[in-house]
């Protein structure tokens, strides 16, 4: 595959891939029902979304079998399907949340035993539409536990864990044997990559960034010493970044939004929606929207090779696709360091 941009683009550590600063994240996209969804949506309009994206210049995509219980995958594929080779977005997604049960309001299993990630990638090679998966990527850490909450950290495992050496000897094999052309850790501390490089290079890492989440700094400074990519996810934190939030907002969303129960959207909201308003000058210097300034915040990073981003129609899509041009200055990044320290928002290290 030989996918071409328009957009500004890094190599994502190793693997030979070379990404636009900015991809598309279907998270968002992936329908109402299940426990983790962002309420209703539209898959016309989602197909719309991803489309645009891609034509506009964004070169990958990420996604997860966990997001709508298949049903975001199932998008992407039909988004991408047709495409001429030259033009196909590389397909990044995970393995090792499993709804056992089949049930979309259940809480989804940390697991990666050998015989279920084996079940996953063909799955995810049948939703997709693809014979191989660019990125495959571990969601979470194996802890044999339920994931009870988003952004949940790490656990203590069960003693139903599957040890790290175990299942990444099998996401290793997976590549080996040409399933997926690399593969990657998310959610992975310091100390699960170093095991991890002992058995197979950790091609890249996915943790969460944005100006009010910093807690991954460790993670990022480990792959930034070992030439390993780092896609990071939630550079908006979940749209309180955007600059389109307000508690007015906050409070109408549906019941079946996650957010609506998340400590950032609730206990933690005012000094958030602070810290976003702070954002407003420097977006104003570039001529650019507070989403695009926010994501550019985490792409100024050390070691970030690109930010994952969400959106659920076209028009959202264009609402931050400048990030990956944007350039912030010294000036730019000490105001944001202030406003981090001033707010009290968030957790982690104000800048790198």
């Amino acid at each position: 595959m030989n996918v071409t941009t328009s957009l500004p683009t890094r190599p994502l550590g190793t693997t030979g891939m070379h990404i636009s600063r900015v991809g598309f994240g279907s998270w968002a996209v992936s329908g109402a029902g299940w426990r983790f969804g962002w309420g209703t949506t539209d898959d016309a309009e989602s197909i719309a979304a991803i489309r645009h994206a891609v034509t506009s210049g964004v070169n990958w995509i990420d996604t997860a079998p966990a997001y709508g219980l298949g049903h975001s995958e199932e998008l992407v594929g039909k988004a991408v399907a047709g495409l001429p080779e030259a033009e196909r977005p590389y397909l990044f997604t995970k393995a090792g949340l499993v709804h056992e049960d089949g049930d979309p309001q259940g809480v989804p299993l940390r697991t990666m035993r050998p015989e279920s990630v084996r079940r996953e990638v063909e799955d995810s090679l049948r939703r997709l539409g693809v014979d191989r998966i660019d990125l495959y990527q571990v969601h979470w850490p194996d802890t044999g536990e339920p994931l009870t909450a988003v952004g949940e950290g790490p656990a203590e495992p069960s003693p139903n864990a599957t040890p790290l050496e175990e299942y990444w000897q099998v996401m290793a094999d997976l590549k080996a044997e040409g399933k997926v052309r690399a593969i990657g850790l998310s959610n992975h501390s310091p100390d699960l990559l170093e095991r991890a490089e002992k058995i197979a290079h950790v091609d890249v890492v996915q943790p969460p960034l944005s100006a009010i989440n910093r807690s991954a700094a460790p993670e990022i400074a480990w792959a930034h010493a070992h030439d390993t990519g780092v896609i990071v996810y939630s550079p908006l934190q979940s749209g309180l970044l955007t600059g389109a939030f307000s508690a007015e907002r906050v409070a109408a969303l549906p019941a079946e939004d996650w957010r609506t129960g998340h400590p950032d959207f609730t206990t933690r909201l005012d000094a958030n929606l602070r810290l976003a308003d702070a954002l407003r000058p420097v977006a104003r210097r570039h001529g650019a929207t507070v989403a695009e300034a926010a994501i550019a915040w985490t792409l100024a990073w050390p070691g970030v090779t690109g930010a994952i981003v969400g959106a659920r129609n076209p028009r959202q899509v264009d609402g931050w696709l400048g990030a990956g041009s944007l350039r912030l200055t010294v000036t730019d990044l000490e105001h944001i360091t202030d406003a981090i320290r001033e707010t009290g928002a968030g957790t982690g290290p104000a800048r790198a």
